[in-house]
C-alpha cells in the first residue's frame, strides 16, 4: 500500500504544478492533479516553492486552507470514483454533481462527508465506515 509522508505529498503537488506550468509530460496522476490545481488558483503561490511549502505548518495557520490536504482529497475522491470503491460512491457524486451543477462543489461537499467519516473512526477507535461515508453522500445529493 502506497503511504508517502506529508513531504511526498508535498513535492508531489508541487512538482504537477511546476510540470503543468511548464507544459511538460506527465504522468496520468499528475495530469489529474493538475487539472484540480487549475481549479483552485488560490493555492498556486503555495505551490510555487518547495522549500516554503515543505516548511509550512497550515495548523499554525487555521485561518489558511492547507492546499496539500485539500488537493488531496480531490485526488482521493476522484480515484473512489473511478473504481466505485467504496460501492456506490460513483453514483452518490454523480447525483449530488449533478444536483449542484458542478463536480467541483460535488467534491467539496464530498469532501465534508469524507472528513465527518474519517473524524468518527478516529474518535471511535473503529475502521472508517465506508457505508456510512456514501449514505451521506447521498443524503447531500437528494436534499432539496
Amino acid at each position: 500500500m502506497f503511504n508517502p509522508s506529508q513531504a511526498d505529498v508535498r513535492r508531489f503537488f508541487c512538482a504537477a504544478h511546476a510540470k503543468a506550468g511548464a507544459q511538460q509530460p506527465m504522468e496520468a496522476i499528475e495530469t489529474l492533479a493538475g487539472l484540480w490545481i487549475a481549479e483552485h488558483p488560490e493555492f498556486h503561490a503555495d505551490l510555487q516553492d518547495v522549500d516554503a511549502a515543505l516548511a509550512r505548518n497550515y495548523d499554525e495557520t487555521p485561518e489558511h486552507t492547507n492546499p496539500f490536504l485539500h488537493l488531496s482529497m480531490h485526488l482521493s475522491i476522484s480515484e473512489q470514483c473511478s473504481i466505485d470503491q467504496p460501492r456506490g460512491i460513483r453514483q452518490a457524486v454523480e447525483l449530488l454533481s449533478r444536483r449542484l451543477d458542478s463536480l467541483h462543489d460535488a467534491h467539496h461537499a464530498a469532501m465534508e462527508c469524507l472528513g465527518e467519516m474519517l473524524w468518527e473512526s478516529q474518535r471511535s477507535g473503529r475502521p472508517p465506515d465506508g457505508d456510512a461515508y456514501v449514505a451521506s453522500v447521498q443524503r447531500r445529493a437528494t436534499r432539496d
